[in-house]
């Protein structure tokens, strides 16, 4: 959260109060979170909060670089990376839920190089790999060894 107060302060940049429960909300776990989750949160602690509310500060959390979008699912995660310019990569577990942000400039590499052969301009990079994550692919693995 000092990250988070520090970026914005730079920046000049308010995190109310409001904005930082919210980021709290996205960052308490792996499993990406979506804006109604988050507003449930948000009135079982104030008893009042509007959808509006909500996707505005998601908005602006998503404008400071403190949180990413997970297109596929419609929800938020933390950034691993706050304060540096990245698209966005994730590994998704199809089984468990968890997001993992994947820190790899590579990807970004080759799709500028294979978008810049075509002639396009990249204006917003989403990678969303869903699979198994090591735990949830070792109960499988330990299911169809049993099963078999």
């Amino acid at each position: 959260m000092a990250e988070a107060e520090r970026l914005c302060r730079e920046r000049g940049a308010r995190l109310t109060s409001l904005r930082r429960r919210v980021l709290e909300v996205v960052w308490g776990g792996h499993k990406p979170v979506g804006a109604y989750d988050i507003l449930e949160v948000l009135r079982g602690e104030r008893g009042v909060a509007a959808p509006p509310t909500v996707y505005r500060a998601l908005e602006f959390l998503m404008e400071q670089g403190l949180i990413h979008r997970v297109e596929s699912l419609n929800a938020y995660v933390g950034c691993s990376a706050p304060g540096t310019e990245h698209g966005s990569r994730f590994l998704i577990c199809r089984s468990c839920g968890r997001a993992a942000e994947i820190d790899d400039t590579r990807l970004d590499d080759a799709i500028a190089e294979t978008a810049a052969a075509a002639g396009f301009t990249v204006e917003h990079r989403t990678v969303e790999i869903t699979g198994l994550c090591p735990a949830c692919a070792k109960k499988k693995g330990d299911v169809e060894k049993h099963d078999g």
